[in-house]
């Protein structure tokens, strides 16, 4: 998102940002405080989510490295709505919240880049809810597991690992369902060669079957 920035605006961001090592399990910010400034991802992991009444997570999306993390809120001038923790070891770099807006009064390219990206989001959630009304959760976790692979899978071709290690509770999290019903039905697909597990790591082996069942083509 930096990456065209005016050279006096990258500047500006290089010498206020703070550079920090996050060890997996720490939190970044919890819902319902107030924003400081920006979070951007330069590697690891970072789990963005919501916590139900009865303590379950809602994970909205994972941000992996060229994320930025936390600027909606900042942008709404309002408290975080989500929480947001790290899932795999991470170093992260942090811009103060007048820093951030300046650059973005004054820079109409990155201006426009950032209204882009928050147009994107709005469209991502806009499918979750979709998903979430209109599939079973059979169809959520097999279209979870090929996002998933697009972002973090490895080996390329019909068969991926996912080079992400996601408990069983947070797959849970990101599909909408209970954990049991995720244990249930990884073992299921893993039955119908649709997958394999690898201890928490999971083996993407038919891309195009999980395709068919998720409905992602139709």
């Amino acid at each position: 998102m930096f990456s065209d920035l005016a050279d006096e605006h990258l500047c500006t961001i290089s010498d206020s940002k703070n550079f920090i090592s996050h060890k997996k399990g720490q939190i970044l910010y919890y819902e319902n405080t107030k924003p400081l400034g920006v979070f951007c991802v330069n590697s690891g992991v970072v789990k963005i989510f919501k916590t139900a009444s009865n303590g379950k997570e809602q994970i909205i999306r994972l941000a992996k490295k060229g994320d930025f993390v936390g600027y909606t809120s900042l942008i709404g001038e309002e408290a975080y709505s989500t929480s947001a923790t790290i899932v795999e070891d991470a170093s992260i770099c942090f811009v103060p919240k007048e820093v951030f807006l300046k650059v973005l009064s004054e820079d109409n390219n990155f201006h426009r880049r950032l209204t882009q990206a928050l147009c994107q989001d709005m469209g991502v959630m806009e499918s979750k809810l979709t998903d979430a009304t209109q599939k079973s959760i059979r169809e959520r976790l097999a279209l979870a597991l090929l996002k998933l692979g697009d972002g973090y899978g490895v080996d390329g071709g019909d068969k991926q690992r996912l080079d992400i290690a996601l408990t069983r509770e947070e797959i849970a999290g990101i599909v909408g369902t209970a954990t049991e019903t995720v244990i249930r039905l990884l073992s299921e697909f893993k039955k119908d060669k649709l997958i394999d597990l690898q201890g928490k790591k999971i083996l993407l082996l038919d891309r195009k079957g999980l395709a068919r069942l998720s409905d992602f083509y139709g």
